[in-house]
């Protein structure tokens, strides 16, 4: 007989030495362990003996857990022990699903009405396959055994407010929870247990609908305060619907706080912090991302002085970031899109080339068209993606060199295509007042009118017998 330390996952034998037995599995002639213990091998079957043992729920059994998520009509909780059965649980056993008519004998809007996340509670299993199902209305002593306040993080009491039933003394903050008998090991003042105060059969009250009509915006899941990763405490907005108290974020004052739009996709956080640090000190950069982690191509960086931000606008509004230009604003500004800002177009001649090579890069347009004049500004254009489409415009000093310059650009090869160079025409539709519009029809018409001598006349038709 051997004996040795075994962890899942860990071939401790083979087919040739042992069978497998319980607490083991045989792969492919291996025999591989399926639980932490000791393996034995006894009349030639391998067995792991647990260190600790494993529970398997039943229905009827009773929980202890901890919420975890919650969604509207449903949540989870992580179930952290069985009353009475002292061990581990199986990975398929270790969250309990529940549906919001399961909470409490009262109409719930949501599940966030009556548990809110890290809540520790006390439930009956109802089902164990094929997920394990947990209910909490069925017995008074189940429900919250402890909570806490999601706007300052302190413990809640139990304590009877119309159509609330726990507080924060901290915060005054006052909400419902589906209350266990000994909700904060006991509620001493009422014989019956703190489950009473769940009101359990009662409509609820104006002020609780009104609240439950905000949806989730009235409704916090999470603690209110915590800290970055590099230390700095991070405050979240209150949501509508709660008491007045801490966790209130401060607003940025006036003119402070900065939009940075046209990012290119691979600048981040750092690298916008990085840019604009050298302005003044900056109370937050932030540059959201979507679900695949890539920016959403723009950011906000937030300084403590008007006259900071102002410097940075001024400076980097209109710059370029790997061939993107970026434009710079006040966050806080009517004039959301800068329509209301004219257009500052480079003084000069401005050309339009056509058919680039994508991989082009604005230095090489540069250096081909500085050949024959003073190059002023050099924009490729880009799709939202920051993928070039093909096209630029090019902006020169000298005003009397376009004849030259497409004489001598038109048609060169760039990268195996032949570029197209052509003075840009700048768009008069709609600018010019005194210029009636025409329909396609009136051209036309107008056309074919002019040219009406030149049109052989059509023969008449003799009319048959």
């Amino acid at each position: 007989m051997t004996a040795s330390i075994v962890t899942p996952g860990m071939q401790i034998s083979t087919t040739a030495e042992c069978e497998a037995g319980e607490g083991t599995v045989e792969v492919d002639g291996r025999i591989m362990a399926t639980m932490i213990g000791t393996f034995e091998i006894n009349e030639g079957i391998g067995t792991v003996i647990p260190v600790k043992q494993v529970v398997t729920p039943v229905v009827g059994d009773t929980v202890i857990c901890e919420i975890e998520k919650l969604n509207e009509k449903n949540g989870e909780a992580r179930i952290l022990c069985i009353e009475g059965k002292p061990g581990d649980l199986l990975p398929e056993h270790l969250y309990g699903h529940f549906h919001v008519t399961g909470l409490v004998d009262r109409y719930m809007h949501q599940t966030a009405d009556a548990v809110r996340r890290r809540d520790i509670c006390r439930a009956l299993i109802k089902e164990v396959s094929p997920v394990v199902r947990i209910d909490f209305r069925e017995r008074n002593d189940c429900g919250v055994l402890n909570a806490i306040c999601p706007s300052c993080g302190d413990g809640l009491i139990a304590e009877s407010q119309g159509d609330w039933n726990v507080n924060c003394l901290s915060c005054n903050y006052r909400s419902f929870r589906a209350l266990a008998d000994n909700f904060q090991a006991g509620w001493a003042k009422l014989d019956q247990g703190a489950s009473v105060l769940n009101n359990s059969g009662k409509r609820w009250g104006s002020e609780a609908e009104a609240m439950f009509a905000k949806g989730p915006s009235g409704r916090a899941t999470f603690i209110a305060e915590d800290f970055r990763e590099d230390g700095r405490e991070r405050i979240y907005f209150r949501f509508e619907g709660q008491q007045s108290g801490g966790g209130q974020r401060q607003r940025a004052k006036p003119g402070c706080k900065l939009f940075v739009g046209g990012l290119p996709r691979e600048t981040g956080t750092e690298e916008l912090r990085a840019m604009f640090a050298k302005f003044g000190d900056m109370v937050d950069c932030f540059v959201p991302t979507d679900d695949s982690g890539a920016n959403r191509g723009f950011g906000f960086v937030t300084y403590n002085e008007k006259s900071f931000a102002e410097a940075a606008t001024k400076e980097l509004d209109g710059t370029r970031i790997n061939g993107r230009r970026i434009g710079v604003r006040d966050a806080d500004s009517n004039d959301k899109k800068g329509k209301n800002k004219p257009r500052r177009d480079p003084d000069g001649m401005k050309f339009y080339v056509g058919n680039l090579p994508f991989k082009v890069e604005a230095d090489s347009l540069k250096e081909l068209f500085g050949k024959l004049a003073t190059v002023v500004d050099v924009n490729i254009i880009t799709d939202n993606g920051g993928r070039p489409k093909g096209f630029a415009f090019i902006t020169v000093k000298e005003k009397d060199k376009g004849e030259e310059i497409i004489q001598q650009l038109n048609g060169t090869e760039i990268m195996g295509r032949k570029i197209r160079v052509d003075i840009s025409q700048k768009k008069t539709g709609g600018q010019n007042p005194g210029k009636s519009k025409k329909s396609s029809r009136e051209l036309r018409a107008i056309r074919e009118e002019s040219e009406g001598d030149k049109k052989p006349k059509r023969k008449p038709r003799h009319k048959k017998d």
